[in-house]
């Protein structure tokens, strides 16, 4: 099953995020095998730590809790919130399989919160540009919930239209990168 996890940052927690960092990364290196995208999000300055997003396939929702409950950055206090969502990889790929590699261009986070009938279910025409792509479920995988993109974008505006607005109660744009530890 796969997971969508985006933990939230708490307010002025970039700190003791930094100071968790190796962490952070030994964590997440026991799920390499499972894991289908990973990274930090930031605020508009391209600088300033605001979440960080994992993508994963794990056995069922216990396993994906776990996984996102004993993260030590989440033990530690640096997350405000997290999102927790199953989640479909329509893409059948993880963001290293990306044929625009790890660097040039922007990239952002898109994630569109369901307010209504299921949307954009397959991946869109023309999108050579997407890094991840698929809904978000209900815990049994029965009911849509939302979209989740991971776009390359020359900004913000062209990332959000990656989905459809009036599909959606609302949709959050966030700059994002490749996470995991430099090569």
């Amino acid at each position: 099953m796969e997971f969508f996890c985006y933990h939230r940052d708490r307010r002025d927690s970039a700190s003791l995020r930094r100071e968790l960092l190796q962490e952070h990364w030994s964590y997440m290196d026991r799920y390499a095998t499972e894991m289908i995208a990973r990274g930090p999000t930031f605020a508009d300055d391209g600088a300033t730590p605001t979440g960080s997003v994992h993508i994963v396939d794990l056995p069922d929702a216990a396993a994906a809790r776990a996984f996102a409950f004993d993260e030590p950055n989440y033990q530690a206090g640096v997350y405000r919130d997290v999102l927790l969502r199953r989640w479909r990889n329509t893409l059948g790929r993880t963001m290293w399989d990306f044929p625009g590699g790890r660097t040039g261009g922007n990239r952002y986070l898109v994630l569109g919160l369901g307010g209504g009938q299921a949307a954009e279910l397959a991946v869109p025409p023309g999108r050579d540009e997407l890094i991840a792509y698929g809904p978000l479920l209900s815990d049994d995988g029965a009911t849509w919930l939302g979209t989740v993109a991971l776009v390359r974008a020359s900004d913000p505006g062209e990332a959000r239209a990656v989905l459809t607005p009036h599909r959606y109660a609302d949709i959050e744009v966030h700059r994002w990168a490749f996470g995991g530890r430099p090569s």
